[in-house]
């Protein structure tokens, strides 16, 4: 039998998949000819001299190193890399390597049963003719989380967890004694103990939370945070150290503060809002050099969160691990204890609160006299909502509407300066929810920025990046030989420049509609011509299509403490500090500048990058959960809709199928690539459309469409609509 395999019926494909697998079976060894010869039991000249051949052939693709004339090793350079690994319920599972390169396909029988989201080592398998690249994984490095969110499934002698999403090759065992009372439909959220090996491809666990029933609207908006390793509940002990903390401001605190007190000072937020971390104050001031301009003190005070809670304490450490406040559609699960963000820190009106603030000196134009950064005292005046604002801005009598009114026209040039020096304008509406007492979406709409929003974010942005450029702007020294001195450890917000490539994409695609964009030269320019690009679409059919297409070229912000500036908004140096506490970076940039202020010397670099890295991964979780959360508002708001027609667009294009957004109520589905059955439909991804080979039909992004509404899956999350008869 031996004799067959190893001699004359192997052919090159047959070889070539044999030393594949012997090189990338062992990675760190070098093999001789004749090692290799025995390995694949090759006893015929033929297929030795093959195998030869096809060596010096993956040693030209780079596949393999040529140590010596007869021995090769893997190209580890090149073929071994550690990323990402995703999976896919329909077996399309893919490597994300580190460096941000192109994802790469990983067959199932290569996956070593790693999980979505591990951090994995591959390597690259020997392209084949016409064949896609394909890693394989050689190592788990770590696993992304430790627990699961699903349904139970009790039998008589055993039990399963079974997954949403299909995240799991295999439904998890859950041996009788660890069900933790759970009864079968429970959702329930389960700790692994056990992971897949090649002697077992079970996966083991243990109840650690039973949820309840399914379909229940806490019990879902918990097994959302659940299946992202979000907390769902504060921990009691923390909640007992909140409870112990002293709310009151002692007449030595007040002292050692610049006192605004006596200084009109408002809050501006959502409406139903119950943190208040930023609040505005506005006087106007004697100009000593010219009687003719006017002066204004504007502060921007924000909560003082680090007097609260001391580093290394039990509240820090749980909002470290938190990093983030979390939005769902219903609900926020702060970052700190419900005492804290809603009662002591939070800038309550009429109400003595202690704040961090930076106070700059302004003229009419809102250019920067100067500024200072002080702890504060503050007493607010009022608590406005961004309707009730927006009512005084454009006309309506009410409360300080002068100072409302000197605020916004500040706020307009700092706005109009700021477009000007490059920054990009991407005003992008966000899907909101009216929600009845039980949860259940009963309004769904688009929130829009407006006057009274853009007041508000005009003077954190100033804020933000006058205090990162306090501490990373440093001075050139004057004299000659003197030494400059040495940058800061300090947290930046950083947002690199778009990907060229989709760039390119871009420009490419929106020649079509009759537009010129610049893909190369200074940053600014660039910025301006998507600016230009941004404005010459307003209002036409093609709008939401080339905003898309524009925002995937984008890269995302995140947080460093190695500063190369924010593209976005055009500033060289910006950093967060207007939130602190429903942002755990902010809290970093409190603790830095208090350090900084009072003499110290430069914090420790690698610990706050690993902070950094770890508060920008939990804020993509969080964004991950709160989409989930409306994808299941959204589906649960079109449930007793089934059969009902609305005029839609298309709103994205897949290589499956077309997702329409209703007109009417923003709601997104999908129409399956099966019910386009009228002709065959290519995806022509670089244009993001479907062509039809016989009849040429086109389905391209924002297009109008007529829908009916099949199915609302709560479960899958997952909206179905089919095109209505015309």
């Amino acid at each position: 039998m031996s004799k067959k395999k190893g001699g004359k019926r192997l052919n090159k494909k047959q070889i070539a998949e044999m030393l594949q697998t012997l090189f990338q079976q062992n990675p760190n060894e070098t093999f001789s000819f004749k090692q290799v010869f025995k390995a694949l039991k090759l006893d015929t000249h033929p297929t030795k001299m093959l195998a030869i051949d096809l060596m010096e052939e993956m040693a030209w693709d780079d596949y393999l190193s040529k140590v010596s004339d007869n021995s090769y090793r893997l190209n580890l350079k090149t073929q071994v890399q550690e990323g990402t690994f995703i999976r896919k319920a329909n077996g399309k599972n893919s490597f994300q390597p580190d460096d941000g390169g192109t994802p790469v396909f990983v067959s199932e029988r290569n996956s070593l049963f790693a999980m979505n989201g591990d951090r994995v080592k591959v390597t690259y398998m020997a392209r084949r003719e016409k064949h896609i690249k394909e890693a394989m994984v050689v190592e788990i490095l770590s696993h992304k989380r430790d627990q699961a969110v699903g349904k139970l499934k009790v039998e008589k002698d055993y039990a399963f967890l079974v997954t949403e999403g299909n995240i799991f090759v295999h439904d998890i065992f859950i041996p009788k004694k660890k069900l933790k009372g759970g009864k079968t439909g429970d959702k329930a959220v389960v700790k692994i103990t056990q992971w897949p090996s090649k002697e077992s491809k079970n996966i083991v666990g243990e109840v650690i939370d039973v949820l309840g029933k399914e379909g229940d609207n806490n019990v879902e908006m918990h097994a959302i945070l659940a299946q992202y390793g979000l907390p769902y509940k504060y921990p009691h002990n923390v909640e007992e150290a909140a409870a112990k903390i002293e709310p009151g401001i002692t007449p030595e605190e007040i002292a050692r503060r610049e006192d605004f007190r006596e200084v009109f000072t408002c809050t501006i937020d959502p409406k139903d809002a119950k943190d208040f971390d930023d609040a505005l104050s506005i006087r106007n001031i004697v100009n000593s050099k010219s009687s003719n301009s006017k002066l204004y003190e504007v502060g921007v005070h924000i909560a003082d969160v680090s007097h609260y809670v001391k580093e290394g304490s039990v509240i820090d450490k749980e909002a470290v691990k938190r990093a983030t406040s979390v939005y769902l559609v219903d609900r926020t699960i702060p970052m700190l204890p419900e005492r804290l963000c809603n009662f002591i820190c939070s800038l309550r009106p009429d109400e003595e609160k202690l704040c961090y603030s930076v106070i700059f000196v302004l003229d009419e134009e809102a250019n920067v006299k100067d500024y200072h950064i002080a702890h504060t005292v503050i007493r607010s005046n009022r608590r406005y909502a961004y309707e009730e604002v927006q009512e005084i801005l454009i006309g309506k009598n009410g409360d300080y509407a002068d100072e409302l009114r000197t605020l916004d026209k500040l706020a307009k040039c700092l706005r109009e300066r700021r477009f000007k020096g490059g920054a990009v304008k991407f005003d992008r509406e966000e899907l909101h929810f009216d929600i009845d007492e039980t949860g259940k979406p009963v309004r769904a709409y688009f929130k829009k920025s407006n006057d009274a929003t853009q007041l508000i974010e005009e003077f954190m942005l100033l804020a933000n990046r006058t205090v990162a450029e306090h501490i990373g702007k440093v001075e050139k020294p004057k004299a000659k030989n003197a030494q400059p001195k040495a940058k800061k450890t300090f947290v930046y917000r950083i947002h690199d420049q778009p990907d060229p490539t989709k760039l390119e994409t871009l420009r490419e695609f929106v020649v079509k509609f009759g537009y010129k964009m610049k893909t190369a030269g200074t940053k600014g320019a660039i910025s301006k011509s998507l600016n230009a690009l941004m404005d010459g679409c307003q209002g036409k059919k093609e709008q939401k299509l080339i905003e898309t297409v524009a925002l995937r070229a984008m890269m995302k912000a995140k947080y460093s403490t190695h500063n190369i500036g924010h593209y976005g908004l055009a500033f060289e140096y910006y950093t967060h500090f207007t939130s602190p506490i429903r942002r755990f970076p902010d809290t970093m940039v409190h603790r830095l500048l208090t350090k900084y202020q009072d003499g110290g010397r430069s914090a420790n670099q690698e610990k706050y990058e690993e902070l950094c890295e770890h508060c920008s991964d939990m804020e993509q979780t969080a964004q991950q959960a709160e989409r989930d959360s409306i994808k299941y508002k959204m589906v649960e708001f079109m449930a007793d809709k089934i059969g009902n027609e609305y005029d839609a667009h298309i709103s994205g294009i897949q290589s499956y199928g077309i997702y329409c957004e209703v007109d009417e109520n923003h709601c997104e589905g999908m129409v399956s690539m099966h019910d386009l059955d009228d002709d065959y439909y290519d995806f022509d991804e670089r244009n993001y459309c479907l062509v039809g080979r016989r009849h040429h039909n086109k389905y391209q992004l924002g297009d109008p469409v007529r829908i009916k509404v099949a199915r609302a899956n709560l479960e899958k999350r997952q909206l179905d609509f089919v095109l209505a008869d015309k």
